[in-house]
Order: structure tokens, then sequence, then C-alpha cells
């Protein structure tokens, strides 16, 4: 899945730059879900879940996210979250709890069960992010990040 396939001649650099972006988003992407696939049965949104309500727990929020926060952090839709969601909770993966004092609202955190199939995908997980990046060393890496935090910024219109 190559965007950059016929525009390697042209001269509109931050063009090409997208594309690449994009392509490198998407082979790592793919090299994820189809690993997450094959080695766990399980889709990359369900591991995204898992991983943000891990993430969550780690940051001082023991007793999950809500629905929307969760949807945010995932930057989906409230329906896509709801329905990840719904199919964990059946695994018994992350259970569901009812928000005091508001009856529309529901946190969602992991189960044991959760936190141990997480963790054992983690490692594995780690090391296909690791061999995406093999060609670059520590000091590529720490240039890219700074450079890719200069795009995000100017992406999200906030030019220094």
């Amino acid at each position: 899945m190559d965007r950059e396939l016929g525009h390697e001649q042209t001269e509109h650099l931050q063009l090409r730059a997208w594309l690449r972006l994009l392509t490198c988003a998407n082979l790592i992407e793919a090299r994820v879900r189809a690993g997450l696939r094959e080695s766990f049965s399980i889709t990359l949104p369900r591991f995204d879940v898992l991983s943000q309500l891990a993430r969550a727990r780690q940051n001082g929020h023991p007793d999950g996210l809500t629905m929307g926060e969760l949807s945010q952090r995932m930057m989906v839709s409230a329906g896509n979250v709801t329905g990840l969601v719904d199919g964990l909770v059946s695994e018994g993966l992350i259970a569901r709890h009812a928000q005091p004092g508001d009856r529309r609202s529901a946190r969602v955190s992991l189960t044991p069960a959760g936190t141990r199939a997480f963790e054992a995908m983690l490692p594995t997980h780690e090391r296909w992010i690791d061999e995406a990046f093999s060609a670059l060393d520590p000091a590529e890496i720490r240039r890219l990040l700074a450079l890719l935090a200069k795009l995000k910024t100017s992406a999200a219109g906030d030019r220094p």
C-alpha cells in the first residue's frame, strides 16, 4: 500500500512527505494488525482498548475510563467503542461499571484476565514496533520525534 507511487518525481515536497508518512503508518499498522490476529486472535482496535485501559490504570485511574474518555483517547466514535467494549466484556477481559449518580454513563476497566492477556501481548507488540524502526538508530529516532512534534503543531494550526 504505497501511497507514494506516481509522485516520486513531483517537486511538491510537502505532498511527498505526507504520502511517505501515510505509507509508513499503513505498513506498520498492517504488520501489527496481522501479528495480533495471527499470534493472539485479537483485532488491533480491541488491543487498543486494552492498551488504553492499562495506560489509564498506570496513570492513576484504577477505576478505568468512561466510555466517552475511551472514545476520545482512541479517536473513534462512541458507537465504535460500544461494540468493542461489548465484545471484550463478553470475553471477560474488561468490566463495565455504572457511574454513581449518572445512570447514562459507565466506566470500563480491565479485569484480571484482561490484564494478563494484555501483559502477554505487550512484549510481542513492542518487538514488532522495534522491528519496524530497526533501520533507525536512537539519535535518528529522537530527531524524527522532534520533527514530527513540529509537524504535529503545524498541522494542528498552533504555529509557534
